[in-house]
């Protein structure tokens, strides 16, 4: 059986090592657009922060070990331009490769919308290796002002990590606050991290255009509002799936270009499977395919994808929407459905709120934790939790998208048995404590 993949990253290498493990016969070649396989993309804020030392330490298997060890023809620099689901073959520039199936798992890339001089030097994404580079190099070893535009988990990690580097750093942000996916009475707490930590926040904010030197480097930022001087600009206000190759073909693309695909990583088209960022995610509170990527869900597709491709049927589950990240020393976590999701949805709510130490309140290492709840007024059902704080955020988070999955109510979370000792836990979990405030 002859299996191409495109795109050697999460989803596709996920894929390419069970076709290894589960098909001795297997004949797989993979096409990577750029020279990096394998690579940790959530560790890039972190390195260009000086938080990680070396990009060694982001790349798990590079091309030449997954050539020498597994078998793979792992190719760099081969970006497919064309896919013809009749003939049954993928080409770009130099090559034409036929396949008997295939796997899209081009992943997506940093969106740049069109203001005005955005062409300027100076003005960069953070998505790949090589972009990660490119700033820091740009950064040198003097202080800079550095303009984050989005104010979203990659931002707010940037920033995090610029200003631990003492650089002058400023968030601009068209919405009316930060982390637009935490509910409001939650991001106000990011609100007050990220003023206290020096970071200069400017919200409302449309973007017109940039401005520029005689020698063609951003010098300032023109908004609706005022015009921002900077020395460099990181721009993170979302992705779009890398799935321009396919307008031509028939394989059915929801509107923001991701591709369709059922519980099994299927396209519409024979022996054809999508998975990763360039595919849709099937979201099990509102039994919808949605558009989320995140590398734990990458890893997942990937690994379904390859499992189907040699006949070993195994279908997805869905994701409830969980999302962790660091801001300084908090802990930023979120499961299921924000308040305003719920209510696009339509769902009758409610909302319950506490603020309680995440260990026993008399031992001495105990840490205020902020726990908001949002469940089904009729039903009880939980539909989403937000928490943050500086420790035991993670626990809960992972607990309550647990409860999620398994379409728990309110009442469940109380009577689960975790665990309790005075330095882990309150007799009643935190969590738990809070469920029990519902009216």
């Amino acid at each position: 059986m002859k299996y191409i993949i495109i795109g050697g990253d999460a989803a596709g290498m996920s894929a390419a090592m069970q076709l290894v493990r589960k098909d001795a016969q297997a004949d797989i070649t993979v096409l990577e657009r750029g020279e990096h396989y394998s690579y940790a993309q959530c560790g890039l804020p972190y390195w260009i922060g000086g938080e990680i030392e070396s990009d060694r330490k982001l790349i798990a298997r590079d091309a030449d070990t997954y050539r020498i060890k597994h078998g793979i023809d792992a190719r760099i620099n081969h970006e497919v331009k064309a896919v013809d689901t009749k003939q049954k073959t993928v080409s770009g520039d130099g090559f034409c490769l036929a396949y008997d199936k295939l796997l899209i798992a081009s992943g997506a890339s940093p969106v740049i919308p069109d203001w005005e001089n955005g062409d300027l030097k100076g003005i960069y994404t953070l998505k790949t290796i090589p972009d990660a580079k490119k700033i820091i190099a740009a950064l040198g070893t003097e202080k800079k002002t550095v303009t984050v535009i989005g104010g979203g988990s990659i931002g707010l990690e940037v920033a995090e990590n610029l200003a631990k580097a003492n650089h002058h750093v400023r968030i601009l942000e068209r919405a009316k606050r930060l982390a637009m996916n935490f509910d409001k009475e939650m991001a106000d707490y990011i609100h007050e991290k990220a003023i206290d930590e020096g970071i200069e926040l400017e919200l409302n904010h449309e973007i017109i255009g940039f401005s520029g030197d005689k020698d063609g480097h951003v010098t300032g930022i023109r908004t609706n509002l005022t015009e921002c001087p900077t020395d460099i600009v990181i721009v993170a206000v979302g992705v779009r799936p890398n799935t321009d190759f396919l307008r031509n073909t028939d394989i059915h693309l929801n509107n923001n270009g991701a591709i369709r695909v059922n519980r099994y990583m299927e396209t519409n088209v024979p022996d054809v499977y999508a998975a990763g960022d360039c595919a849709t995610q099937y979201h099990r509170l509102i039994n919808k395919d949605m558009y989320y990527p995140l590398g734990t869900h990458a890893n997942k597709q990937g690994r379904i994808a390859g499992l189907n491709m040699c006949g070993n049927t195994r279908v997805f589950m869905g994701i409830v929407g969980t999302q962790i990240y660091q801001f300084f020393d908090l802990a930023l976590a979120r499961t299921g459905l924000s308040s305003r999701e719920i209510e696009e949805i339509g769902y009758p709510y409610k909302c319950v709120q506490a603020k309680l130490p995440h260990v026993a309140g008399y031992y001495p290492t105990n840490e205020t934790i902020h726990i908001r709840l949002q469940f089904h007024a009729e039903t009880g059902v939980v539909l989403g939790g937000q928490f943050i704080g500086t420790k035991g955020v993670d626990k809960r988070c992972d607990v309550l998208a647990t409860a999620l999955y398994h379409g728990m109510t309110m009442q469940d979370l109380e009577e689960l048995d975790l665990g309790y000792s005075p330095p882990f836990n309150s007799v009643w979990d935190p969590l738990q404590q809070t469920a029990r405030r519902r009216p």
